[in-house]
């Protein structure tokens, strides 16, 4: 299937099926769509977890209520390149913590070719960069905002003797058309929002025969409504927010015990202030609470409460049952995260879209384009691969 038409036939489905995903889970004290409210109620905490773990499973469940599940699937599927991934020198590899260490191998082993001299872009400490040279690349350029990152990175390429040079610039204000090279290979790894799209406009515009990147955080740095790449993303009727763009990003490699306990407490003690704000102000929508020090939730709740309440500009009143708005909180969460189980139905779908929107963009400019997968997604769910050569 050509990538037009795989858009054109995503895009419907995604356009028929946005009443359970287009929607923020916050607002909704009940479940919003009565076809699924009885069976979402009867799942206890745990089957959810489990369902939104196990993908298959996941699909399985709801495929009858939503047949269009199965198409979406389908669409969403993409090959995986089966690279080699190399042994690495202790001097190379020291230093990468291991997931992300078996990312770069994965993505170098897919990547259709390493001789070329290279345009790394957003590198940080230029891992991917110093990998690349080792396996054959003649010359790296690496560009990252970061001072302090470009120094290490240039210490550690020297002490290396590896041939990098880092160029340090905000590649969302800095003119940097000069470093997109025609005969660089253009490498992008995990650039998120925007930093990504002007990669792949310098890139179109300045000739650049080949890139090869895996996008990441599509909503970072960008307008609140999505802006479209591609001829056809411009035509379609769906109007995505940052709220629905996150939504590609919600499917994570499963977290530490503590971290996971941390967040449970944290969503369900912000719905418990929501509920205690509600009565206070006659309010029925969801109302946000900017983000905090995770230190707050070792805390009590009631603190919590009153934090919140000088960060909106809200005056408590005496004599709180705290405890009745804590309780609520953890009964809104049940419903909150069976919300979200089904929107998590629709993460891939939403991702590959905004993937198919780039690569027709780079289609259009003149480039064979090809998508794949890099890496198993316990690795990172991020592991869509871009690769374009004109």
């Amino acid at each position: 299937m050509d990538l037009s038409t795989r858009f054109l036939r995503l895009d419907k489905l995604l356009f028929d099926t946005r009443q359970y995903w287009q929607i923020v889970a916050f607002e909704h004290l009940a479940i919003p769509w009565p076809e699924l409210e009885s069976t979402l109620l009867q799942l206890s905490d745990q089957a959810v977890h489990e369902l939104d773990n196990n993908e298959q499973a996941h699909r399985d469940f709801f495929k009858s209520t939503i047949p269009e599940l199965e198409q979406l699937h389908t669409l969403c599927m993409l090959p995986k390149i089966e690279g080699h991934r190399d042994a690495l020198p202790f001097w190379l590899s020291n230093g990468i913590k291991g997931r992300k260490l078996e990312q770069l191998q994965d993505f170098v082993a897919a990547i259709n070719e390493t001789k070329s001299a290279v345009l790394e872009w957003c590198a940080g400490k230029g891992h991917l960069g110093r990998m690349l040279a080792y396996h054959g690349a003649p010359e790296v350029n690496s560009i990252e905002l970061q001072q302090d990152l470009c120094r290490q990175g240039e210490e550690s390429a020297k002490r290396q003797n590896l041939n990098l040079h880092f160029h340090c610039a905000d590649v969302l204000k800095d003119d940097i058309h000069h470093h997109f090279v025609e005969n660089r290979h253009g490498i992008a790894l995990h650039a998120c929002g925007e930093l990504h799209r002007v990669f792949i406009r310098q890139a179109v515009d300045n000739g650049m025969k080949k890139l090869s990147l895996s996008p990441c955080c599509y909503h970072l740095f960008t307008p609140q409504q999505y802006e479209a790449m591609s001829v056809e993303a411009s035509a379609s009727a769906l109007n995505l927010s940052h709220h629905d763009m996150k939504l590609a990003l919600q499917e994570t490699v499963t977290a530490p015990g503590r971290v996971a306990a941390v967040r449970k407490k944290e969503v369900s003690w912000r719905l418990g202030f929501d509920a205690l704000r509600r009565e206070l102000d006659g309010s029925d929508n969801y109302v946000s609470v900017p983000s905090v020090n995770k230190a707050i939730f070792s805390g009590t709740f009631d603190e919590f409460c009153y934090w919140a309440a000088e960060q909106k500009q809200i005056i408590l009143p005496a004599n709180i049952d705290f405890e009745r708005y804590e309780r609520i909180g953890r009964q809104r969460k049940q419903v909150t995260d069976r919300v979200e189980l089904v929107r998590h139905l629709f993460r891939r779908a939403i991702e590959i879209w905004l993937v198919l929107d780039r690569a027709l963009y780079l289609q259009a400019s003149g480039y064979d384009v090809e998508l794949s997968t890099f890496c198993e997604k316990s690795l990172t769910p991020r592991n869509i691969l871009i690769q374009a050569e004109r």
